[in-house]
């Protein structure tokens, strides 16, 4: 896998919630032309891109802000866990209490609690910015 991509309309925010999360950016983009119109199947298509990349390097989330055509909503914001489509993106993380406290003072707020899952995992799930749902997971066995 190459890249997640993620629409928002509040880019530096979705940068710095992520960014609270251990992501690095690596690179902001303007992107537009025939090309993307293409590729996308809209017209007019200008849009800011923010690459993210996990601390390991292994995986990126592309962050797309749409100037033109403007974004619209899909009815996706703030959906429950189990509706049809993809959900969440679930992070690896040595603390979770930390990256919790990190997270909220970006807005985010835990969606149920925090879980053991037998004695392998410390688990949860959490709405960012703009509804973006993530989970996070600590191995501790």
């Amino acid at each position: 896998m190459d890249n997640i991509g993620i629409v928002v309309d509040d880019l530096d925010a979705a940068i710095a919630f992520f960014t609270a999360l251990g992501m690095e950016l690596e690179g902001r983009a303007l992107v537009e032309g025939p090309e993307v119109d293409r590729l996308v199947g809209l017209d007019g298509v200008r849009t800011d891109i923010a690459m993210m990349r996990t601390p390991d390097g292994h995986g990126r989330l592309e962050l797309t802000r749409y100037r033109a055509p403007a974004a619209v909503s899909a009815g996706a914001e703030n959906a429950p866990v189990n509706a049809l489509g993809i959900r969440r993106i679930m992070f690896a993380v040595e603390d979770i209490d930390g990256a919790l406290a990190r997270l909220r003072a970006h807005g985010a707020e835990l969606v149920g609690e925090v879980t053991r899952y037998e004695n392998a995992y410390r688990l949860c799930y959490v709405r960012g910015p703009e509804g973006i749902l993530i989970a996070l997971a600590e191995q501790i066995g």
